[in-house]
């Protein structure tokens, strides 16, 4: 736990070393929620596990009603003058705040990959695409949201000025633990708002290290506390009070509706980022080379534990084969291990029950005619946590994994001979986050880019995510945008205001007459 101590800081009383806890907490740094700046030990110590290894890194005391309430209110106290300070003092914060991130870029990512299980490479590309959101951020905060519009009314004068809409509660997934705190805290601090950060009880050790520097770059204490702990409880208490004005949430449909209800009983403004099962089309006309390249990262990334993993792989007659063999070539080399280990490419599932939702998928597609080309199995060997990556051939529509998604490494493909039918088969589900095309006809792309009910296509690529772009979904995989101007008009209000002025456009007319 090291890298841990290091980057939270003991000194400034954000961990302790678990003296007089009793086993199996015993010996173990303890942290708990920060709230105005201090660690809280009241609630009940959970253990952090290492995925990879079932080894206890942590533990990290869950956030009780008292925490809660001081938090809610500490936040509600700091928005007061948060809002209030120089677009030039928000980005020198923010700006510091990134520069932090970077200083200490091995070793958050030696934590993330402790506490998620991503190899490191892996790691260390998310600590820089969580940088790069505080530093986008920092310069929008620069940048006037406001309007002035020609009046349909006379003499009045019309404007539109932007405000924060106040105290967000931001909830955050498991599989990327330390880069979507940043863009949901990013985002909503630029905008003014204070942030209440509430992490995956799997991994909330890189949300509470983000805060821990966030803090010692000069960031107000009050305006970013973590509450750690059970969502089931955490969630309701916080959005219980009125005066969290919005909440962004990223994770499941099932959960992203459940937050929604609760949101309505102070009609909170809402941000939600929700599942995807991403259609991968590749059409006969592609360099077949890099769409396997391209197939392999975006279904592989992360070990598939990913909103945004190609989860139903669709190939055209004339390529599929081709496709197929070289596409099965890469994913049998792909070493899986410990995250820390060289060279390793596909790290430990987070969770078991993520395994056994793997091999219930397989095992439903196997006896429905599909055929393993290569994996299908766990890696008992290496650890409870470990899916073999998988290819699937033959998969159709009346399997599970082509109707649910995946969250996990496997592939299924599929094939198709017809643009309009694969356009309509890549529609037929209730997700709509993102979806790949890999075409070299400037017609076909036209086509599939207007056809594909997603939020974001990507065109012979599987890089297309970054703090300028609005990153969000349609239908069942969420409301509202991350990321760019999008992303910050989620924590801010629109306040209209005429303003009438008796005489002022005669006053204007005789000034243009002069």
């Amino acid at each position: 736990m090291s890298d841990f101590a290091t980057v939270v800081g003991i000194s400034r009383g954000y961990i302790h070393d678990g003296g007089g806890l009793p086993e199996p907490f015993a010996g173990l740094a303890v942290a708990g929620p920060i709230v105005a700046g201090e660690h809280t030990f009241g609630g009940q110590p959970r253990l952090i596990l290492d995925p990879a290894t079932g080894g206890k890194l942590a533990a990290v005391c869950d956030s009780n009603d008292q925490a809660i309430d001081k938090a809610v209110h500490a936040a509600n106290r700091a928005f007061a003058s948060w809002r209030w300070s120089t677009s030039r003092h928000k980005f020198e914060v923010l700006s510091c705040w990134a520069a932090a991130l970077r200083q200490h870029e091995l070793a958050l990512a030696r934590l993330i990959t402790l506490e998620q299980g991503k190899p490191i490479a892996e790691s260390m590309g998310e600590v820089n695409y969580a940088a790069t959101y505080l530093e986008w951020y920092a310069h929008e905060a620069m940048r006037p949201h406001g309007e002035t519009m020609p009046s349909h009314k006379s003499n009045s004068e019309l404007c539109v000025r932007s405000e924060p809409v106040g105290v967000v509660a931001a909830i955050t997934p498991w599989n990327f633990p330390l880069a979507m705190p940043a863009r949901k805290a990013a985002a909503a601090l630029a905008a003014g708002c204070p942030v209440l950060l509430i992490p995956s009880v799997r991994t909330p050790l890189s949300s509470l290290a983000f805060a821990a520097l966030g803090h010692q770059a000069g960031l107000d204490a009050s305006l970013l506390q973590v509450l750690p702990g059970d969502g089931a409880y955490v969630v309701p208490r916080v959005l219980g009070h009125a005066d969290v004005r919005a909440v962004t949430f990223t994770g499941s449909t099932r959960v992203g509706r459940i937050v929604n209800n609760l949101a309505t009983q102070h009609m909170q403004r809402v941000s939600l980022e929700l599942g995807g099962h991403a259609p991968f089309i590749v059409f006969p006309d592609c360099d077949v080379d890099e769409a396997v390249a391209a197939c392999v990262i975006a279904k592989f990334t992360t070990g598939g534990q990913d909103c945004l993993a190609a989860n139903r792989i669709y190939l055209h007659d004339d390529i599929a084969s081709r496709f197929r063999e070289r596409f099965v070539a890469r994913v049998g080399a792909l070493k899986v291990g410990h995250g820390l280990d060289p060279g390793v490419q596909i790290g430990p599932m987070t969770l078991r029950t993520g395994v056994d939702h793997c091999l219930a998928q397989v095992g439903d597609a196997t006896k429905k005619m599909a055929r393993i080309l290569v994996g299908g199995s766990d890696l008992t060997n290496l650890g409870e946590n470990f899916m073999a990556p998988t290819v699937l051939d033959g998969v159709r529509g009346d399997m599970v994994i082509d109707q649910q998604e995946t969250f996990g490494p496997i592939a299924p493909l599929q094939t198709f001979n017809c643009t309009q039918d694969v356009l309509r088969r890549a529609n037929q589900n209730n997700y709509g986050l993102a979806a790949y095309v890999f075409t070299e006809s400037a017609h076909t792309q036209a086509l599939a880019e207007s056809a594909l009910e997603y939020g974001m296509v990507a065109i012979n690529t599987a890089s297309f995510t970054g703090a300028p772009i609005p990153f969000g979904g349609f239908k069942d995989s969420g409301v509202g945008k991350e990321g760019g101007v999008r992303g910050l008009e989620e924590f801010l209000r629109f306040k209209y205001t005429c303003r009438y002025h008796k005489g002022l456009d005669a006053h204007r007319s005789a000034l243009g007459a002069t």
